[in-house]
């Protein structure tokens, strides 16, 4: 598999120095520049919203490092959680005095790193509190939710999560929506192809030309069905379906993603959400705040995730507020 790169070892290096320099407005900090922070200091009494994960899911995670969004993510080696000293550094960028809150996938290694990080945060009187994305409907059952992946649905938090504190939420508000958010966000991908670290001899995985994976995870985790491929309408009629049937009893309106996962053009994610839209409407949904486009990828890995966050008002006020990131703006 080809790829525009120099020594594989300096991959996760090289991308973060371009980054920062294609957007002046991050920054690399730390002892060893796995955290990005927002180049402007962080307003003193605001509540700091930090992230962080493994690379290769540009935008996720530093990609949403900005006013409205994130204030701070810790980023580690390509599918690879950060390591807890870019954690505490992260949390550390983030720390306005009133606290901070930490907002990353319900994955092992990331979920130990921040715990320790902000064990070491406390030490130096930083309360931090933690919320985990869990959209993915693939990776458990709806009675266990906790044992799910967060996937790109994670996005919606990080937009209400970093308005209301930039409005200046206290950390009680800004923990209770970015978990809220969570709550009333579902995901479901469908994958067509693989793809293949750097470095790495062959791909994560292999897939038959012939054949699609419902429900794989952005690592390549196994999905729940793996058939011939089909029209794209009937997939999206099965991937909605499969989200309508976790819907809040009391949502009319809703906000819906449809994300590339790397290779995925822009074309056919408008026909993947040409359609989506067509069935949210038939079952009584208002789509409000639409986003097509490679949000969450998986380097280049074939295939879309349909997210939806069904919204409420303050939801959907948050999500209208101003933004601007390197990959997200609003307002």
């Amino acid at each position: 598999m080809k790829k525009l790169i120099n020594d594989p070892a300096n991959y996760v290096e090289e991308m973060l120095d371009g980054l920062c320099q294609a957007h002046p407005g991050l920054k690399r900090v730390g002892e060893d520049r796995r955290a990005i922070t927002r180049a402007a200091p962080i307003r003193e009494g605001k509540v700091g919203v930090v992230s962080g994960g493994g690379s290769g899911h540009l935008p996720l995670f530093t990609g949403y490092v900005g006013k409205g969004l994130l204030d701070a993510c810790a980023i580690g080696n390509v599918f690879e959680g950060p390591t807890i000293n870019s954690c505490q550094d992260a949390i550390e960028a983030a720390n306005g005095g009133a606290g901070v809150l930490c907002l990353f996938g319900n994955y092992g290694g990331d979920r130990m790193n921040f715990e320790m990080a902000s064990e070491f945060a406390a030490i130096n009187n930083i309360e931090t509190r933690t919320v985990l994305g869990t959209d993915d409907i693939a990776s458990a059952p709806i009675d266990e939710t906790h044992k799910r992946r967060g996937v790109a649905g994670l996005i919606f938090a990080y937009k209400t999560a970093g308005a209301l504190a930039e409005r200046g939420g206290n950390l009680d508000a800004v923990e209770a929506i970015a978990r809220k958010t969570g709550e009333r966000t579902r995901t479901i991908g469908v994958a067509l192809s693989s793809c293949q670290i750097p470095g790495a001899a062959a791909p994560n995985f292999t897939i038959a030309d012939n054949e699609i994976e419902m429900g794989m995870g952005i690592h390549g985790e196994p999905g729940i069905w793996r058939r011939p491929i089909r029209p794209v309408d009937e997939l999206v009629d099965e991937m909605i379906a499969m989200l309508l049937a976790e819907r809040p009893a009391d949502s009319e309106r809703v906000s819906i993603l449809v994300n590339s996962l790397g290779s995925t053009p822009f074309e056919e994610l408008f026909i993947l959400f040409r359609r989506a839209k067509q069935k949210l409407e038939t079952e009584g949904l208002t789509v409000v705040r639409p986003l097509v486009g490679p949000y969450v990828t998986s380097m280049e890995m074939g295939g879309a995730s349909i997210s939806l966050c069904f919204l409420d008002d303050q939801i959907e006020d948050l999500l209208s507020a101003p933004a601007d990131c390197p990959f997200w703006r609003m307002g």
